[in-house]
């Protein structure tokens, strides 16, 4: 009897007596069970386990009239989720990727970053944002950062810049908006792409326009810490230019061009082409349709998601500003909206006595979590062993230094329960006072 195939995007069989299905082995009721109860685990109610098997008897009588999912990856759910994407941060293209790493790479590469080149990023990022120019044998360059933000600082960007300079990647910082008029003006002047590393911005804003937008790429993590995931890992990566945005699909999947064929083969193997006209070899940074599906999932609420955390950001805001020497995140204004991923938490070392360590040390001891995002990416033995100079590239970011060891720290603003709020703010206010005492 002739079956459509629910064939792999590799594949195009059409009707068929035998067909080729793309997945190899189908999940049945019983799997769906155990997914389902990783993410409902036991919570100890004791109703749990009887919801449990009413859940599994439902899922056992649906399999029985249920079809197969017949395409886990790089299907119909994750060009849904790139079209979603577009809309809502007004993009031309945008690239689902396993994660945010690879869909840098893809820019990266589309840019033609290689050895020699030199990439400015800001000292205080994750390694992610710098690991493929090492990897290629480029020089990272590090600018210095706005103390009021954490973010990369314009002025000190323009003179970093040199005729080498091929990529200069702004991080948003904990959701934060970096002054992209400034390093947009600066980018523009010299001729050089600027890829937003948004992975803490999804959803943010700036002059109107959506973080991850603006620049010549951009793009988010969807990692399970991320105000959104999809399933736990994910990325996307975003553009306008058509030059670009023609080839992140072969740039996410090794390169398969459909558009052409060898001889008597379905597919041809294309290379990324950047602008200077070189040659780059794509990996396999391919998506599932599980991932996309967390993913369209999680962005129907992106924007309530946001709106919860800026009301504890706006609370913690109103209660540290009554205790000086305590110097609050920079609210939201029509210019910059953030996204709120982390509460950035400074101090005036010398109004409250004491550093940003002691603070620390004193919000652990009240059971309060706090992390410095991130360690100045110089001071990494990565980078010593690459031959970078620790100390030189210290001396070159002063007010990250200062910053780092002596001024801030962040606090979590996941959906905390009232009385989680209160008291976070709360142990802030006493633990620097008791700093001032000099405990």
């Amino acid at each position: 009897m002739s079956e459509k195939s629910g064939g792999d995007f590799r594949y195009s069989v059409g009707e068929s007596k035998v067909p080729w299905h793309a997945v190899g082995e189908f999940f049945n009721g019983a799997d769906a069970l155990e997914l389902i109860k990783f993410l409902l685990p036991d919570s100890g109610s004791a109703d749990y386990q009887a919801a449990l098997t009413d859940a599994g008897n439902a899922l056992a009588k649906l399999a029985e009239v249920s079809g197969r999912a017949t395409k886990l990856t790089l299907g119909k759910k994750v060009a849904e989720a790139e079209a979603g994407a577009c809309r809502y941060f007004g993009s031309k293209y945008a690239c689902f990727t396993s994660n945010w790493t690879g869909g840098m790479e893809i820019a990266y590469k589309l840019a033609g970053i290689g050895p020699g080149d030199e990439v400015i990023m800001p000292a205080v990022t994750f390694i992610a944002t710098m690991a493929y120019p090492l990897s290629m044998g480029a020089k990272i360059v590090f600018a210095d950062i706005d103390p009021e933000t954490i973010n990369l600082d314009p002025e000190d960007l323009e003179k970093k810049i040199t005729p080498k300079t091929k990529m200069i990647v702004p991080v948003h910082l904990g959701g934060f908006p970096v002054d992209m008029a400034g390093v947009m003006a600066v980018a523009r002047k010299h001729g050089i792409p600027v890829m937003e590393d948004a992975a803490h911005g999804m959803g943010g804003a700036y002059q109107g326009r959506k973080l991850g937008s603006i620049g010549d790429f951009g793009g988010f993590s969807l990692h399970e810490v991320k105000n959104i995931n999809s399933l736990g890992e994910g990325g996307i990566l975003l553009t306008s230019d058509d030059f670009y945005g023609k080839q992140l699909s072969g740039g996410r999947f090794l390169g398969l061009d459909f558009s052409r064929k060898i001889k008597d083969w379905l597919y041809d193997i294309s290379p990324l082409t950047d602008k200077n006209g070189g040659v780059q070899v794509a990996q396999n940074h391919s998506a599932t349709e599980i991932q996309a599906l967390g993913l369209i999932l999680q962005m129907k609420r992106l924007d309530q998601i946001i709106a919860i955390r800026r009301r504890a950001a706006e609370y913690m805001n109103g209660v540290l500003s009554e205790e000086k020497g305590i110097l609050t995140e920079k609210a939201d204004t029509v210019d910059t909206y953030g996204t709120h991923h982390l509460y950035l938490l400074r101090i005036d070392p010398k109004t409250v006595g004491g550093n940003i360590q002691q603070l620390a040390a004193k919000l652990a001891a009240r059971g309060l979590t706090n992390i410095t995002h991130f360690g100045p990416m110089y001071r990494f033995k990565i980078m010593r062993d690459l031959g970078y100079n620790e100390h030189e590239l210290a001396a070159s970011c002063p007010r990250t230094e200062e910053m780092f060891y002596h001024s801030y720290t962040h606090l979590p603003l996941y959906p905390l329960t009232e009385e989680q709020l209160v008291y976070q703010a709360q142990a802030v206010v006493e633990a620097v006072r008791e700093l001032k005492q000099g405990k």
